[in-house]
């Protein structure tokens, strides 16, 4: 290529940046720009040596929306010197898995290097898909780099994930959102632009409401000076920001990224009792095409951190409808959600297995290396019970009620208290049937 070819490149190159979006202008160039995740970019760290080193493996980057997942596999194709592709599971096949295969093998024998796939929502591709990428990830025909807002371990295939790092990404704290805005604002060529002025506060509005995603706090910028603009007006003020993000979850991605403010509204109103807004707030993620896995998965967890014991059926009920989601997936599978969403909505509240949790974990940190009692220990092997293991353990069914006094304890936290019921739902007769084992094994008052 000829010096004037590369500066008719860098001319398109600049015109396309000059047309993109304020998050895609401001997307880290290095490292060093990426806002949070110290704990990958930050010297000494696995992730940061990976890259140092010039010649990256294939990994997975888990986390939620707007945490650099698609900036730090195009900063891995920069480090590894390498062709850069882009497939999207919501739209690609087994065909355009095998086309960048087949590009990527040529492009090493005719000695141009490597392939970098980025592959976004890798957890939306179906096994034979995953299937497909195999053979290229396994003899290093691609450096494979998956993004996933899910779980890998549950969304992708076993040898597929067996060839591949996983690496989380966390959401960034205010901080580093305010950091992430300042950049944008005071950067003249790539930024927001010297033909607007931004009122103080719009800084830490935004930063404190975008549940730590980068690309919705420029986002929420970009679409505030929109409306800025196109009003006559010189300054971003709040209520801009304001309008932005009532627009931004209005504007819910049917693509598949994780509209935070949405699924935080459920789940608050299932909390809540609010049976009308959760049914509104789950169908609002359904007919916009939300992985109903998530849905199910969320309601899962809130069996159990909001209801509990007050109603010990409602987790039954919420593992049901994610198995059903499984057997007949969407739209039928709509019922199961709703069926679930209700009864979670109408069910008695209660965090006592969330607080007890946390309560056992303090616990667990107060006493490390804590022993089990002898006559707890098991006695399976030859020698152990001379050597007292299991000696003078007390078995409850033989006693007419099922309950002995014996210590189950170490005895570094014999009195220990982690779960103090609630007085909702059938917790409350639970309260009353462990005030009576309290006693019997002579446990102290709960409180």
């Amino acid at each position: 290529m000829t010096s004037q070819d590369d500066l008719f490149a860098a001319e398109r190159a600049d015109r396309r940046l000059e047309a993109a979006p304020l998050a895609a202008r401001m997307r880290p160039r290095t490292l060093d720009e990426v806002a949070g995740q110290q704990h990958l970019v930050a010297g000494g760290t696995a992730f940061r040596a990976l890259l140092d080193s010039g010649r990256p493996t294939s990994l997975i980057l888990w986390g939620p929306a707007g945490t650099g997942k698609t900036t730090l596999a195009r900063l891995t194709a920069k480090a590894a010197q390498a062709q850069f592709a882009e497939l999207s599971a919501t739209s690609a096949g087994v065909k355009d898995v095998r086309a960048v295969l087949a590009s990527a093998r040529q492009r090493i024998e005719d000695g141009r290097g490597r392939t970098v796939l980025f592959l976004d929502e890798i957890h939306r591709f179906s096994k034979s898909q995953q299937d497909a990428l195999l053979p290229g990830v396994e003899d290093g025909t691609v450096i494979l780099v998956g993004a996933t807002t899910e779980n890998p371990f549950f969304e992708v295939n076993s040898p597929l994930i067996s060839r591949c790092t996983v690496f989380r990404t966390e959401a960034l704290d205010p901080d580093d959102v305010v950091g992430v805005l300042g950049a944008a604002i005071g950067d003249p060529m790539r930024g927001l632009g010297a033909d607007l002025e931004v009122a103080e506060e719009v800084v830490e509005t935004i930063a404190e409401r975008v549940g730590g995603d980068a690309r919705l706090a420029l986002n929420t910028l970009d679409v505030a000076a929109a409306i800025v603009r196109g009003s006559g007006r010189t300054t971003i003020e709040v209520d801009d920001v304001v309008e932005a993000l009532q627009r931004r979850v209005i504007r819910y991605d049917k693509g598949g990224d994780r509209h935070y403010d949405v699924i935080s509204a459920f789940i608050k109103s299932v909390r809540g009792s609010d049976v009308d807004a959760a049914l509104y707030w789950l169908h609002t993620m359904i007919e916009a095409g939300e992985d109903p896995k998530f849905i199910a998965r969320r309601l899962v967890i809130l069996a159990s951190e909001d209801i509990g014991l007050a109603d010990a059926r409602a987790l039954s009920i919420a593992t049901d409808a994610f198995r059903a989601i499984e057997l007949i997936g969407l739209p039928e599978g709509a019922y199961a959600l709703s069926h679930a969403t209700m009864y979670l909505a109408l069910a008695p509240k209660s965090n006592t297995v969330k607080n007890a949790m946390g309560r056992v974990r303090e616990l667990l940190e107060r006493t490390p290396g804590a022993t089990v009692p002898p006559h707890l220990r098991s006695a399976a092997m030859e020698g152990q019970r001379a050597m007292g293991d299991g000696v003078g353990y007390l078995y409850p069914h033989d006693h007419p009620d099922g309950i002995l006094a014996q210590q189950y304890l170490p005895d570094e936290a014999r009195q220990a208290i982690v779960y103090v019921p609630g007085e909702h739902g059938e917790e409350s007769d639970l309260k009353e049937r462990l005030r009576r084992i309290d006693g019997r094994l002579g446990k102290p008052e709960r409180k």
